[in-house]
């Protein structure tokens, strides 16, 4: 009996009413089917609601959709205002509740209110951008940008590098052949940002020597070359400027580097692509957005040119 006390208490419907451990707690067992004391008002509340709902289908068709999604609209309020209430053992609060709240209200502003749309990303989607940003929590394209499902395909990693042609395999690279070769988006944009830990990682960095052992390390020396170039022309700046110097000397090279890549080059000297860099600063909350010139750039480290250099402040 023990055992099955315990198992009782795990039943999904113990949040109904709290279940104390023991075989009185419970009125009823037959036929395989459980009552607990407690349950029946409430769960006979909730069917005759259900019924009623059920009822008006027949009269009227066009209700048939609505019906659904407001008794599900307002199980789910309620669900998560009684969540926000409730706290884990030790006193702290559910960091899962304002997650789930944000869920719900998406899923009734946005997804419920544009089913057509939904349904459509579901069959198949085709972004306009591939978006290649950094994975500082403090930096998220779809709020900063207001991108929308379906408008770009992400790939975030520390410090938005862009790693070479003829380096390993990385999901990075995975992310730029299947955008660009499958889904054919006509835009690549490379976001960095303002104090930007990885940038500062490479910064501090004595040699590439000093790499081995660190995931993080291996990682960021990808944009020694940014390094270099900012030592050479900010050197006599702090070293705070000449980290913010390399954040955007860092997206530059990152451009450069996707022309490594041969069907990106291909399909950029065709004009089927474009290469954007993007500067998120969130300190002033401002973004500086260029777009690579191809025709005027070279290869080398030294050749990138760019035009339509905007501001949004």
């Amino acid at each position: 009996m023990a055992s099955m006390s315990s198992s009782l208490s795990r039943d999904p419907l113990s949040s109904l009413s709290p279940l104390p451990n023991s075989s009185k707690d419970y009125s009823k067992v037959a036929s395989g089917t459980l009552t607990f004391s407690g349950y029946r008002s409430t769960l006979s509340k909730v069917e005759e609601a259900h019924l009623r709902i059920a009822s008006s289908f027949g009269r009227n068709p066009k209700s048939r959709l609505e019906a659904s999604k407001e008794p599900l609209g307002l199980t789910q309020e309620h669900s998560s205002t009684e969540l926000e209430q409730q706290e884990k053992p030790g006193g702290s609060l559910d960091p899962f509740s304002p997650l789930k709240r944000r869920f719900l209200r998406f899923k009734r502003e946005q997804f419920l209110e544009n089913q057509v749309r939904f349904k459509d990303l579901a069959e198949a989607q085709e972004p306009k951008f591939l978006v290649i940003a950094c994975a500082d929590s403090r930096v998220c394209p779809s709020a900063i940008l207001g991108i929308q499902p379906g408008e770009a395909f992400t790939v975030r990693n520390i410090a938005n590098l862009v790693p070479p042609f003829e380096s390993g395999p990385s999901e990075t690279k995975a992310a730029l052949e299947f955008s660009v070769n499958t889904l054919q988006v006509q835009n690549i944009l490379v976001i960095g940002h303002s104090r930007c830990g990885g940038i500062r990682a490479l910064m501090s960095m004595q040699d590439e020597i000093d790499a081995n052992g660190s995931f993080i390390k291996e990682w960021v020396v990808i944009g020694k070359n940014a390094k270099l170039r900012t030592k050479d022309v900010a050197s006599k700046l702090s070293f705070d400027h000449q980290c913010s110097h390399c954040e955007k000397e860092s997206i530059k090279q990152s451009m450069m580097r996707l022309l490594t890549y041969p069907w990106i080059d291909e399909k950029v000297k065709n004009g089927f692509l474009s290469i954007h860099g993007g500067y998120y600063d969130f300190v002033d909350c401002t973004f500086e957005k260029w777009t690579l010139d191809y025709g005027w750039s070279s290869k080398d480290d030294s050749g990138l040119l760019t035009k339509d250099h905007s501001f949004w402040s």
